[in-house]
Formats: structure tokens, sequence, C-alpha cells
């Protein structure tokens, strides 16, 4: 690698975690307040017991969490440890980093206050997360798909706020080194691929509206952005992709790119993850070939 190369990958690498680390700090941060705060019994009278009503109420939730998509992964992970169950949790963590005010709101400006492009992208990333939590409360019915079954414990009735306090913070440092190796993971492969693969080489061959769109989803897996700055940079492709292509990107992006899938693969079983990517992104694809082919 030469000195310009490890210039270019350094900065990269260095500018993915900077983006991150604010929103894994928030994430923790969250996670631990439900680990010592949150009952199992007010979950269990937020999340109803029906199927269909407990994805749509998680898929609801996650758009008042500000959380971009690794941020999300450990109050997921803590949420399923309280009972939330699997299909819910899922619905929830892939509507988080998409359906949110400061997610919506940087879209809209990168577009020239565009409310298209809100809703598109709003409502397509809501579609997606309710089919996919739907399907995976059949798939996986009962079964847990984390390889590490985390503990719900509540703090001792007696104990005193300095006990409850020094409690939160333990699990808040707990939470952030064992979320932080596979962000940092993550980011290295993300920054190496971001250096050696030129975006140049997708635009020349996403010349067809399915190819469009795939390129994009490839491209979005491959920057790693935070959902919350990826709307510029898919503005900056108006010129030379469809709306369905530019939409697919900013949908897929915010659910999977590289450092959240280390992330991911680091709390789920890997076949839980293969069959989450998969129907996400076959998803996403239909969905932003509908965009196309209505000319949305």
């Amino acid at each position: 690698m030469n000195t310009q190369l490890f210039l270019q990958f350094n900065t990269i690498f260095i500018s993915i975690l900077i983006e991150a680390l604010p929103f894994i700090l928030l994430a923790v941060i969250i996670s631990a307040l439900i680990q010592l705060w949150v009952t199992d019994e007010m979950l269990a009278k937020l999340i109803p017991k029906n199927r269909f009503l407990s994805v749509l109420t998680a898929t609801s939730l996650g758009a008042v969490f500000p959380a971009c998509e690794c941020g999300i992964i450990p109050v997921t992970q803590r949420l399923m440890a309280k009972g939330v169950p699997l299909h819910a949790a899922v619905a929830f963590m892939l509507t988080g980093p998409v359906i949110n005010p400061v997610v919506l709101f940087s879209t809209y400006v990168a577009f020239g206050n565009s409310w298209k492009m809100v809703f598109l992208r709003g409502g397509l990333s809501f579609a997606v997360a309710l089919v996919v939590g739907l399907i995976l409360s059949y798939q996986f019915k009962g079964v847990s798909q984390l390889k590490h079954t985390l503990q719900s414990r509540k703090m001792p009735e007696n104990s005193t706020t300095k006990n409850k306090v020094l409690g939160t913070v333990k699990h808040m440092i707990d939470e952030f080194f064992s979320v932080g190796k596979y962000l940092v993971a993550g980011a290295l492969i993300a920054a190496l691929m971001q250096t050696y693969l030129k975006t140049s080489v997708f635009t020349s061959i996403g010349n067809g509206d399915a190819s469009a769109s795939l390129v994009m989803m490839a491209l979005a897996f491959i920057l790693s952005l935070c959902s919350s700055a990826d709307a510029f940079v898919a503005a900056s492709f108006r010129s030379t992709f469809s709306t369905g292509a530019l939409i697919a990107f900013l949908v897929f992006g915010a659910k999977f790119d590289i450092k959240n899938t280390m992330m991911m693969l680091g709390v789920f079983k890997t076949k839980f993850v293969f069959y989450l990517f998969i129907y996400t992104a076959a998803l996403v694809f239909i969905g932003s070939m509908i965009i196309t082919f209505l000319q949305l």
C-alpha cells in the first residue's frame, strides 16, 4: 500500500469511526437504561401478543429512536433479553435507523426540500421492516437466534440510587466494549474496500433499471455511511441513477452495511443474519423496481 492509498484508507477508517461512535455511545446508554430501569412487565404491556400487532407496534417504535444502523443493535439485543419477541425486535431494528426525525430531515434537506424522497424512503423502510418481521415470526417462532443469551436483571427494590447509577454505568461500559470491537472490524473492512474499489466501477455497470438498483445497494453496503448522512451522498447520484435506485441505496444501506453486519454476526446466529440479509435485500430491490416502474 503506497503512502497516498494509506492516507486515503486512514482517513476513511477514522471518519467512519468518528461518524458512528456518538450513536454507539447513545445506544449503549439507552441499552443500559433499559436493562436496569425498564421492567419486563412494562414491555409486556407495550408489545401486543398478536403477531401482526407486535410487529406493527415495534416497527412504529423505531421512529422515535434517533440511532444509526449499528447503534440500534445493542438496544435490540437488550430488548430481546427483556422478552420482546425476535420478530418484533428485528422490525424495530430495521426501522430505527431510517424512520426517525433526524434521518428524515437530513433526507429532506439533501434532496432540495423534497418531501417525495422522504415519503418514499420512509414508506419503503416501514414496509420492508413490517414484511420481514412477519416472515421471521413464522420461520423462527420460539427459537432464540442470539449467540449469547443475555440475562435480564432487575435492581433489588432496596437498592440505593447510587447503586443503580453505578450499575447503569457498568452496563454501559460492558456494552460499549462488547459492540465496539465489531464496529472497528467493520470500519476497517469498509475502509479497505472503499480504498480499492472505486465508485466509478459501480456506476459503469448500473445501466439498466434492475442493475442500477443492485449497484446502488452494493455501493450502500460498501460505503457503510451513517444513515443520518447518507442522503447527501445519494443526492450526488441524482444525474446518474433513477429515483428507484437512489431509494434502494437509502433504504438498504441503513439496514445493512459492512460495519453493522459485523456487529449483527457478533450478536445473532450466522444463519439468521443470512436470512435477514436475503429477505431485506429482496424486498428493497422489489420496492425500488416498483418505484421505477411507476416513475415516482
